[in-house]
């Protein structure tokens, strides 16, 4: 059962990588690419020699003279992936969707948690599950799955979490009166933004992404934030000047809930999201059937 709702992929300077270009090929999930102009030759070309089921689209710089930064800096620095997923959002109103996917550059795999297992996915399935869930309700806004790190195999978790931020592969409902602003930490400033205005995110368990480390990947925020604002130290693997920028503007756009913290040896944020106890509204007319619909997904044991 493939994805009703487009896919889109900001990415820069990582046509060499194509890592979650390969992954949702791999599902069978054709997919746009979001490239600026001067990078159209190249991911052209990485699609040709490796063959994954993307469009490239032309990003119009449009959208980075307009974006709201949230900070002084202007264009003196780099947006960040904002403007392109404000681009994307655009791009699927124009051809009539009422959601659409916008997913980051640097996720490997997707899983489906169950009964105790992680287990990688072979198609796009999960992908509609999430959409008919979202679909079900008149008051979600955004929905997606949890980092693979994040969802412990070995313990009892909810299916699905309301009300918190939703990171790296958001499904996105068209008609709300949001876009993606700010520098960093876009994807948290979007899920606070949608949840002061009432509205309801969904976080996933049962379906997970599989995310590259944080600045490990070549490109991308790696070199224009966490190298280039931060000290290179420890083979560069993390900055901490870089993500102090990135934790102090979240906390200066909604500081009653987000503030700079120091845990694990790096600076990171933290957001307290036990506030916000917004209720699923069922859309009228949605039945929903007893027992559990696995929209035909099974376990295959692999050799």
């Amino acid at each position: 059962m493939p994805p009703q709702f487009p896919i889109y992929l900001p990415t820069k300077g990582r046509d060499r990588f194509m890592v979650t270009s390969k992954a949702l090929t791999a599902l069978g999930a054709p997919h746009y690419l979001v490239v600026e102009p001067a990078q159209i030759g190249a991911y052209r070309a990485a699609v040709r020699e490796t063959g994954v089921a993307a469009t490239v689209l032309e990003l119009d710089l449009g959208f980075k003279d307009r974006y709201e930064v949230c900070d002084d800096l202007g264009l003196s620095r780099s947006t960040g992936p904002g403007p392109a997923r404000n681009f994307a959002w655009e791009h699927s109103i124009a051809a009539g969707h009422a959601w659409h996917w916008v997913v980051d550059d640097n996720i490997k795999a997707f899983y489906r948690l169950n009964r105790n297992l992680k287990v990688p996915v072979s198609d796009a399935t999960i992908f509609r599950a999430m959409e008919d869930f979202a679909l079900r309700y008149r008051n979600v806004a955004m929905v997606g799955p949890n980092y693979f790190m994040f969802a412990s195999r070995k313990s009892a978790m909810p299916p699905f979490v309301t009300n918190t931020r939703v990171y790296s592969c958001n499904l996105i409902r068209n008609d709300v009166p949001f876009r993606w602003r700010g520098r960093y930490n876009e994807d948290t400033i979007l899920s606070l933004d949608m949840l002061k205005a009432g509205w309801v995110t969904v976080l996933f368990n049962a379906f997970l992404q599989e995310k590259m480390e944080t600045q490990k990947l070549p490109g991308g925020n790696t070199e224009e934030f966490y190298l280039a604002e931060g000290e290179k130290r420890d083979g560069a693997k993390y900055s901490d000047l870089g993500t102090l920028a990135k934790s102090r503007m979240l906390a200066r756009v909604h500081p009653d809930v987000a503030k700079v913290v120091r845990r694990f040896r790096r600076i990171h944020h933290h957001v307290d999201y036990s506030g916000f106890d917004q209720r699923l509204v069922r859309r009228s007319g949605i039945e929903i059937g007893e027992g559990v619909n696995d929209f035909g997904m099974r376990l295959i044991m692999v050799e």
